[in-house]
């Protein structure tokens, strides 16, 4: 197995993961197994060491992205404010907290999340 890093790039969210260490692994039938240390899997990060960081980091980019599709109408004073915010929330919330119940948070998460928020 040969030690040299290689790079995942996801067509979903186009983020590039970079493996360390071993870079496959047979797994029979003349097949091999990319090893990554991060990996998008249904628009969440799932990561090697298990924590939430890498999830985290994605939702609050998947969240700024849909605040810049929606910021003509989030700054439309023609729109009222009550339904800007339902509207923020419902999109721009939903998308960053979207997969957030089976995150191991920790405290630095719930922090950058507020942030994000912010």
């Amino acid at each position: 197995m040969s030690k040299v890093a290689r790079s995942f790039i996801c067509r979903v969210c186009l983020n590039t993961v970079t493996s360390a260490g071993h870079t496959s692994v047979d797994i029979g039938a003349s097949a091999k197994l990319e090893l990554v240390d991060k990996f998008c899997y249904l628009g969440g990060m799932l990561s090697v060491d298990g924590d939430a960081d890498a999830a985290v980091e994605a939702r609050i980019r998947t969240g700024w992205n849909k605040f810049r599709q929606l910021v003509p109408l989030l700054t439309n004073k023609d729109v009222s404010l009550i339904m800007r915010e339902r509207l923020y929330s419902s999109c721009v919330r939903s998308s960053m907290l979207h997969g957030s119940e089976t995150w191991p948070i920790r405290k630095e998460n719930v922090v950058a999340l507020q942030r994000a928020e912010m």
